[in-house]
Formats: C-alpha cells, sequence, structure tokens
C-alpha cells in the first residue's frame, strides 16, 4: 500500500487509536491534517509525521461546531488541495446505566460520536465528489453490534456511525467515494485504561485470541480501507475484535 501523494485527515488523532492511523498513513506516504481539541497532543502527533518526512496540518476544531468544521476544511483545501482520505475517529464515553444517565451526557456522545462525523462527511464529500475520488473511514465500535451495560449513548451513537455508512457508501458511489467502516473491540488506548482492572480480565475472557488489541491492528485494518486494495469495498462494517463478536 502506498499512499505517496495522498491528503488525509484523521480526527481525535492526537492520541490512541487515530494516532497511530495518522502515523501509518504517513509511513506509507501521506500528507496528513492532524484534527483533535487538544491542540498540544495535535502538536506532537504532528511533529513525528514531520520527522517522517512528510507534511503535516494541525487544527484543534471541534467536530461538534459546523463552524469549526467549515474552516477546517478550508485550510485543508488550501494547503493540500485537496482531500483523499477521511478518517472519523474522533470520539467520547461518558458512561452510566440507562436510569441515571443524565441528558447532557447522552447529548455530548451523540454530539461528538455521531454529529461529529455527520458534518466531517458533509465536507469531505464536497471535496472527494470534485475530484470524482475519495475514501471514507468512519469508526465505529463492536458495541454498537453486540450492546454493552452502561453505554447506551455511545452505542446508540456507535450504531448511528454504522448506519450512517451504509447511506453514505449508496449515496456516494456514483462519486467514487468508497465509505466504510471498522468496528474494534477492546483496544488498548488511554481511554480503555481507565476501566478497573477486574472489568478488564473480564472482557478479556470473552475474546478468544484472549487478549486486547492494539491500536496498530485498528490502523491496519483502515489503511487497508484507504488504499486501491478496496477500491470495490463499500458499505461494509470490517470487526477488529479478535473474534469477540462474530
Amino acid at each position: 500500500m502506498n499512499f505517496k501523494g495522498k491528503k488525509a485527515l484523521v480526527t481525535g488523532s492526537g492520541g490512541g487509536i487515530g494516532k497511530s492511523i495518522a502515523l501509518l498513513l504517513a509511513d506509507m506516504g501521506a500528507d496528513i491534517a492532524i484534527n483533535d481539541v487538544s491542540i498540544k497532543n495535535a502538536q506532537k502527533t504532528a511533529k513525528e509525521i514531520i520527522s517522517k518526512g512528510r507534511k503535516a496540518l494541525v487544527s484543534n476544531a471541534d467536530v461538534v461546531k459546523n463552524n469549526d468544521v467549515k474552516e477546517m476544511f478550508k485550510t485543508i483545501a488550501a494547503e493540500f488541495g485537496r482531500l483523499d482520505i477521511l478518517v472519523n475517529n474522533a470520539g467520547i464515553t461518558r458512561d452510566s446505566l440507562l436510569m441515571e444517565m443524565e441528558e447532557n451526557q447522552w447529548d455530548q456522545v451523540m454530539d461528538v460520536n455521531l454529529k461529529g462525523v455527520f458534518l466531517c462527511c458533509k465536507y469531505a464529500a464536497k471535496m472527494m465528489s470534485e475530484q470524482q475520488s475519495g475514501k471514507i473511514i468512519n469508526i465505529s465500535s463492536a458495541s454498537a453490534q453486540i450492546g454493552n451495560i452502561g453505554q447506551a449513548n455511545y452505542v446508540a451513537s456507535k450504531g448511528g456511525v454504522i448506519s450512517l455508512t451504509k447511506t453514505l457508501a449508496k449515496e456516494l458511489a456514483r462519486y467514487n467515494i468508497n465509505v466504510n467502516a471498522v468496528a474494534p473491540g477492546y483496544i488498548r488506548t488511554p481511554m480503555t485504561e481507565s476501566v478497573p482492572e477486574k472489568v478488564k480480565n473480564y472482557i478479556i475472557s470473552q475474546i478468544p485470541l484472549n487478549r486486547a488489541g492494539k491500536p496498530e491492528e485498528v490502523a491496519n485494518a483502515v489503511a487497508f480501507l484507504a488504499s486501491d486494495m478496496s477500491v470495490y469495498i463499500t458499505g461494509q462494517i470490517l470487526s477488529i475484535n479478535g473474534g469477540m463478536y462474530v
């Protein structure tokens, strides 16, 4: 897989899975627009990308805000001239049992995890349709496929991502734009490190491969879907979960 000359945007790429995706695409030759609400983390990722000899843009646009997203895409158009790959990775959790969940916990998760994907896809689709080419990869979750106690908001948002992916695949196929999603299972990231050890052990006991996944393993799948090797794949959900959901 060679991304030389390609331009990519990875949201939530200041750390975790998003950072691994951005670094891998850069390793394969792409220039990367780094987006993260933490400008400090985004700049760290950008520094690593530049050290690889690739170009990097930094944006701390809030994917929930239309004007922020609109300006981010204007900058990408001005600096890169095009956008070949969009990876919608930005996401948050606000876990709580349904009967104890506050309205703002629901709204925050739905806004970042689903509305953010909608806004980024909207502006990316406009750029990519003019080019008559593009790859959009949305990050969903195995939780959306199997459900998860205490995550009604997160599961609903990631389930929405799956449905949105399938619809956009049909809408955008006429422009030679592929839209797919990956659904990671339990991946070791800063977000999951806060999970109590007892809970971690239980989750791993439910995984046939008997271990947590690595961010790099998710990045490998994203790179495949972003490459020319997947030109006849669209509207699909690629599960990366060690067999937790089959």
